[in-house]
This record gives structure tokens, sequence and C-alpha cells, in this order.
């Protein structure tokens, strides 16, 4: 069968968008020649940074001839019908269709359509000429004296040749003619843009690509990578030397050369006190070059460096590295001098002792001036959520509520921490801060009281506090401004130059983690409770002014915060009712009225937010209120606070079930276990397990049932405890593990025939009795079933109390055989009402008893 070999050759592509385009290209044809009723065997791409190239093997030499009958309407309808029906069927008067007859419905027209195959040659002339003015390049455009004209092609960069042939492997292939804007198809291309400039003719494929080799151009993108890395590999090994690998910058060097030659530069020693990670990227994104390091060693680097080029020199490339080396070397230069200045005096440091204040800043110190510089420049964090010094004041409460949280959780850090460590000093608020204007004028403040907490644990809570003020600090130096992927990694150099704690400097770092499904996650007491406290205010901020991802769009990565905050809480076992924290990140938001106000509020220790607000959306309101005098035209948050919350809730149980997908669970599990809802409190309602509520003094005000105007009642179903996502994900692995054995897989099915029997008959409006009444008892299965249910509800609510999921499903495994045993024994309608009624609800007793745990109506099987 024939084969076609495309190639579309231009000026240099940008190499970030060559592998997609080529994907693009390979889409495009191979489904217009589908859809064109061609078929192929296989297709391939390839790319070099000037040229796409298209490899399709088995293209059929014609389309089939098609015969189609297409209905039309009565031959009674009006005649706006019937011409929509000659449009449609490409008729040119109603003579030309047939009429069929239908006893029931009458006479009807009918057109016999007739298309003749067309030949391979024909389709692909029209479809590559489209493809090409429709190629969805992410810039593009226009060049020449054709550029004046509006409707002339457009593409990535000049588009100069296109090649096109078609035939069968014996036969000679032939030219596909087509032209597109100036520029006809034919059988040249042209090698390396030094090397080998001239035209080259080729047949086919294996010919294409044999003379490419021969001038200069290795076609195959993943070659190219390969011989870069190993010939990169080679070089540094023969110096005493390992390569830095990166993946990311061998993709973008793949796609700058076409036939890759690796050399070897060098810069000065005295480059190598800038921290290897400045020095590394400075190097990557300046010349795309590779870092090295000495043989058998950690994180230091060597002063030599790798680099591709694109031409074999007569010198061997002893100019070509020489001239990157200086190149690299006034790169570092610049570099060394941001290292320098971050680490002086800021020379308005007069100017920042309102901001020092305001967070107990230590203005000695360099990257307290940093933090100090963030607050007072009001630098914008989002419009309508006010600048990051706002931001910061957010997260810095929100870890300081975490940190007990994460402590009872994760073990405490190694060693005895005994007193404040430097740098982490008792901070009081400013006179003018929103909490004192609050207090001054009597309004209610929320809090979390938290009992006596070991002094590891306080140590904890001081040290997130201290982390999460110095978090965005190196967002002002230096460095940070020139390359902004390392923000964080720059916080945790400066802080261990002044002294930090490790675990202060490290949680600078790890706030921003996981960025990604393969990405770490924190570990460290202090870390975690950084980390969830910025995704939990980028969350509920982002939703307060309600931009949310939206189908493809997440322009501020919600999903990945979100899925961060899920992988922080399941990887790390930390149990954290995130409704609470969803409250708490709300009460310090900043809203926008006629004119910006913030409000970062939280109560002293011990304060109780519930005296005197009958909801949260009253207590917003009334917080609104408080400023109304001061800043005019306030207004209330568009949405409520239960709405807000509400939707993240159930944001949150979509991520679980993308990550619960991901690590192999069964989707129908998943849902079985969220659609419980409310069922799933233990039968202590209201109480919270010893191993969550450890370190707190009162349990009660860290659960839903605490949140006014918030939290559903026991009877409604769906909040009250799907907001412990570590819960849930134990629930659907003691499920999944329950539902593998004998025992679990019939109680399912005796499970599944109770609440289809009951569904049936609520949907029926049958009565079912509000208890179950043992003296309406015929059958001993009813009594077992009874005493069985009984004693698995007991059993199972208790093991859930004390998150023993798996003891939980042992009990609820005894009753399969009374089940099974009523099912065969006992008949469900019986005639006598009353008796009915006692056994749908000895049956609804069985649903609820397994509805402790998850909706069994949900399970597949």
């Amino acid at each position: 069968m024939p084969d076609l070999l495309l190639e579309l050759r231009s000026e240099e592509i940008p190499a970030r968008m060559q592998r997609k385009a080529a994907g693009d290209l390979k889409k495009m044809m191979t489904d217009g020649l589908v859809e064109a009723g061609l078929t192929y065997e296989a297709a391939r791409e390839y790319w070099t940074p000037r040229r796409l190239a298209l490899d399709i093997r088995g293209v059929t030499a014609r389309s089939k001839d098609i015969s189609e009958e297409i209905k039309g309407p009565s031959t009674k309808a009006p005649e706006q019908a019937v011409q929509g029906f000659l449009r449609k069927a490409g008729l040119s008067s109603i003579a030309e269709a047939h009429v069929h007859a239908d006893p029931k419905k009458g006479d009807f027209y009918v057109a016999h359509i007739s298309k003749p195959g067309r030949a391979a040659e024909e389709i692909i002339a029209e479809l590559v000429p489209g493809i090409t003015r429709d190629f969805p390049w992410p810039k593009s455009m226009r060049w020449g004296p054709a550029s004046a004209n509006p409707g002339s092609l457009r593409w990535v960069r000049p588009l100069q040749s296109i090649l096109c042939t078609f035939g069968p492997e014996t036969e000679e292939p032939v030219v596909v003619d087509f032209e597109i804007d100036g520029i006809r198809s034919g059988n040249i291309t042209y090698g390396h843009r030094f090397h080998a400039p001239g035209a080259i003719s080729v047949r086919r494929f294996d010919d294409y690509a044999a003379k490419l080799e021969a001038a200069k151009v290795v076609l195959d993108a993943d070659r190219r990578k390969q011989i870069i890395l190993s010939d990169a590999r080679n070089l540094a090994f023969a110096s005493g030397l390992d390569l830095v690998e990166d993946d990311g910058l061998l993709e973008e060097v793949s796609g700058l050369v076409e036939w890759p030659v690796v050399l070897m530069g060098e810069f000065e020693q005295d480059f190598l006190a800038i921290p290897a990670e400045v020095v590394r990227l400075t190097i990557r994104a300046n010349q795309k070059c590779f870092v090295t390091r000495p043989q058998g060693t950690g994180e230091e680097l060597s002063n030599n460096f790798i680099l591709t080029a694109n031409i074999e020199a007569s010198d061997g490339g002893k100019e070509i590295a020489h001239g990157n080396g200086k190149v690299v070397r006034a790169r570092l230069s610049d570099a060394l001098y941001f290292w320098k200045t971050d680490q002086g005096d800021l020379p308005d440091l007069d100017q920042l002792q309102a901001s020092a204040e305001k967070f107990g800043l230590d203005l000695k110190k360099p990257l307290d001036q940093r933090m100090a510089r963030l607050d007072h420049l009001g630098v914008t964090f989002h419009a309508k959520l006010g600048s990051q010094g706002e931001r910061v004041e957010r997260i810095v409460r929100l870890a300081e509520e975490l940190a007990p949280i994460v402590a009872s959780s994760i073990s405490p850090l190694e060693g005895e921490m005994a007193g404040r460590p430097e740098g982490v000093a008792a901070r009081e608020a400013p006179a003018s801060s929103v909490r004192d204007r609050a207090s001054r004028q009597d309004v209610p403040t929320p809090s979390v009281a938290f009992g006596d907490i070991s002094p590891s644990r306080g140590e904890i809570t001081a040290l997130a506090s201290r982390a999460a003020v110095l978090a965005k600090a190196d967002l002002t130096t230096e460095v940070v401004g020139e390359f902004p992927e390392l923000q964080g990694a720059m916080g945790r150099k400066y802080a261990l130059l002044q002294g930090e704690h490790p675990s202060v400097a490290a949680a600078i770092e790890e706030h921003y983690k996981p960025q990604g499904p393969s990405d770490r996650v924190p570990t460290d007491p202090v870390s975690v409770a950084v980390a969830l406290a910025d995704k939990l205010d980028t969350l509920v901020g982002f939703w307060a002014i309600d931009e949310k991802p939206t189908g493809s769009k997440d322009p501020y990565a919600l999903r990945r915060a979100a899925l961060g905050v899920i992988r922080i809480l399941v990887e790390n076992g930390v149990r954290l009712p995130v409704q609470r924290q969803f409250l708490n990140a709300l009460f310090g938001l900043t809203y926008n009225g006629g004119n910006r106000f913030s409000v970062v509020w939280r109560a002293d220790d011990g304060g109780d937010f519930t005296t005197g607000v009958g909801s949260a959306d009253d207590l917003l309101s009334e917080r609104a209120g408080l400023l109304s005098s001061e800043v005019r035209g306030v207004e209330p948050p568009d949405h409520s606070a239960a709405e807000i919350i509400a939707d993240l809730i159930s944001f949150f149980h979509d991520r679980l079930k993308v990550y619960l997908r991901d690590q192999g669970a069964r989707h129908d599990l998943i849902d079985a276990v969220l659609s419980a809802g409310s069922r799933l409190i233990s039968p202590l309602e209201g109480e919270m397990s010893p191993k969550a509520t450890e370190g707190v003094a009162d349990p009660r005000e860290t659960t839903p049932s605490a949140l006014p105007g918030i939290s559903p009642s026991r009877g409604e179903i769906g909040q009250s405890s799907n907001d412990d996502l570590l819960q849930i994900v134990r629930r659907v692995q003691a499920l999944g593990s329950f539902l593998d054995t004998e025992d679990g897989r019939n109680l399912l099915a005796g499970t599944k025939r109770a609440a289809n029997i009951l569904a049936a008959e609520e949907k029926k409006k049958t009565t079912v009795a509000e208890r179950v009444e043992p003296g309406l008892f015929r059958e001993d299965a009813e009594k077992t079933l009874f005493a069985a249910v009984n004693q698995a509800e007991k059993e199972a609510g208790q093991a859930i109390h004390n998150e023993d999921f798996s003891a939980a499903m042992l009990a609820l495994s005894a009753l399969r055989e009374p089940v099974d045993s009523f099912f065969e024994r006992v008949l469900v309608n019986d005639e006598d009402q009353a008796v009915r009624a006692n056994r749908l609800a000895l049956l609804a007793r069985v649903r609820a008893a397994t509805d402790q745990v998850a909706d069994f109506s949900k399970i597949a099987g």
C-alpha cells in the first residue's frame, strides 16, 4: 500500500513548540485522511528546529464509493421543509428525489446519494493546505510582501518549502501537487544550514531520513537527545566529573540543534561561592548549558559546564567554548552581585519600622528587612485579595491554628527544643490592628482554644509562626527577582545564613510543595503547617471572589493546591476537619467594597466566636459593618460563608477522587464512602476520636458541629464527616480490602438486596415502621437478624469511633449469615401490614448499620 511523506520546512521553530506542533500535525493529518474515507496502518511524526515531518504508512490509494439514502419530509410537507431537505441532500430540485410509501405515515421523499471514491493524491492535495492555514500555533506571523494581505498564510516562522510524496514502496512515488501562498510542493528538501545547505531530492521516508543524516541533520528528536546525553556524560567522565542531568534542558537543547556537537567550557572558581542553584539556573536559563560536579560529591558544583553546538567547527569547538565561557562569566558576575546585595542592609530601613513592628521583625537581619519591605511596598497579591503583606498575616494566623493539630499527628522535632529559638520573638499586634479595633467595640472573635500543649508542640507553633512570617520574604530579593523559580529555595538559603532554626528555613522552601503529582510532600511539622496554611488561604480566597477553575482553565493552579492539601494530609497521616479551616481562612480574607480594606481577625486565646452570633454569615456581615464607619462603600461578600465552604468541600471531594483513582482505588468505593455523608458519624455524636483531638482542649470546637450556620444536622447527608479527608481515605482502603473477601462480597449482595427492596417500597410510599418491634417477629430468622444487627451496629460504631475501620468491617461481616438466612426464610411483603412495615424497618436497620461505613447501594457487583 502507498506511503505518504510530508515535510513542512521553515526558519527555526521555538524549541518549546516543536514536540506539540509535530503531534498536532500528525493528528490533523490522520484525522483528515480518515474523515475523507482513507485508512492507514501507522503514522509517526518527526521534528527538527527547521522542519516538521510525517511518515504515514499503508494509506489506501482511493476512498470507497459511497451510496447513502437520506430520508426527507412528507410529500405533504410545507415548502420550507422541502427546501431544507434539498439543501441537506445536495439536490437541485425535488424531481431528483424519490418517493417512498409508508402505510402508516404516508408518502415521503428520499434522496439516493452516490459519491464515487476519490484518489488519495487528490484528497491529500486538498487536506494539507487547509491544515497549514488552520494550524494551531500558540503564536504565528505573516512575512514578505504577502503579509499586507490579512488572508495570507500565517506560520510560526516563515515557511520556506513543502515536500510531499506518495506511492507504494515497490514503485516510484509521485509528488502530490498543491500550492500554498506561492510555495509549491515538491520532492526537494535541504540539509544542515551550514554543512549542507544545498537542495536534496528524495523519494520516500527511508531515503529522506538517510539523505538528511548524510547532510548533517538528525531527524529523530529522541535520538538527538540520546546523542547529547551520552556525549555529555562521556565528556564529563573523561574530565573526572559527573554531569548534572536536566530532562527539561535536554528537551530544549535537542530542539535547538540539528547536528548536536557536545563541548565543555569553564568559568572561574570564585563564582562557586554563589549557591549551586543560582549557578545552575544562571547557566541553564541564559546559555542553555549543563553544569557538572566533581565525581562522588553531592550538591557541590565544578567550574566546568557542558554546551551543545550545532556545527562541527574546524578548531574542534575551542572558539565556541571560549565564547560561551565569556557570556557565562558575565552572567555569573551579575548573579554574584545579586547574591551579595541580598545579604546587605536595605537603604530605606527607617521607612520599614511600622511593618517590622506588625510582624515582629528584626531589622538587623537581611531576610527580615525584605519581609518588611514586601509589606511596606504593598506588593499586590491579587486586586481583590489584597497585598502580599496582608496575605502573610492571614497565613501566619492559619499556621498558628494548624501547628498544634499537625504536631499531634506528626512526631515532634527530634531533640529537646527548650526555649524560643533565635529570631522567633513573641509578637503583639499593633494598636492600629483590626484585632484591637474589634476588641474595643466588643465584637466576638473566633478562635480554636487549645489546652495545655507540651513544650515541643508549643515550640512547633512558634516555629510555624516565624516560618510563615518569612515565607514570602525572598520575593523582594535580587536573586528571586532575576530567577522567580528560585522562590522558596533562596529564602531557605538566606534564612540559614541569618541563623534561623533549620525547620523555619526548610518551611520557607517547602511551603510551596508539592507542586505536582510527582513532587515530594513536606514532612516536618513546621513545613506541613505553613504549607497547609498557604494553600488553604489561596483556595478559600479565590473561592470567595468566585475565581474558581472552569473546564480546562485553572490560571491560579487551584486544582494543584487542593491536591497538595490532600497529599500532605494523607501522606503524613494528619487528621484535619478542613471545613473548620476553610472558615478560619475565610475570617482572614480581604474584601472589596468601594475601597479595599483588609480584615485579619482572630480571637485572643480562649475566645469563643459563637457568642452572640447566629451564623457564620451573620458574623461576616457584622465584621463588614465594623469598618463601615471608617471605609466608605463597604459591602458584604458576594457569597455566603456556607455557600463558599460547601462548594469547596465538593471541590475537594472531586480532587480526592482523582487522587484515590490514581492510587488504584475503585471509583464506586469512593462514591460509596462519600455518599454516606453524615451517617459516617460514630454513635458518639459530635465527638472526634482521641487520636484526632490529642492536645486540643475541647474536641467539639474542632468538629463541624461547632460551625454555626454551616454544618447540617445529623440527619442531613453530605458534610458531617466528609471533610475529614484522611478518614475518607482509610474508609475506602478498609472497604476495598473487605470486599475482596468472600464475606464482604456476600454481605454486599445481601445489603444491596435489602437496599433495593427498601428503595422500591419507599418509591411506592409504603409505610416503614419508625422502629423495629420484636413483638411482631414471627420467624426465628427475624429474631436472629435483629440481634445480629444490634450487636454489629454497636461494635462497628465503636470501631469507627476508635478509627479501626478494619474492625468495623469485621463486625459488619457478622451480618452475612443472618441476612442470607432472613432472605431465604422470610417473606418481606407479608399480608399483615404491621408485620410488613416491621420487616422493612429491620432491613432499614441493616442498611443503617452498613451505612456507618459506606452507602453499599453505590458499590458495583
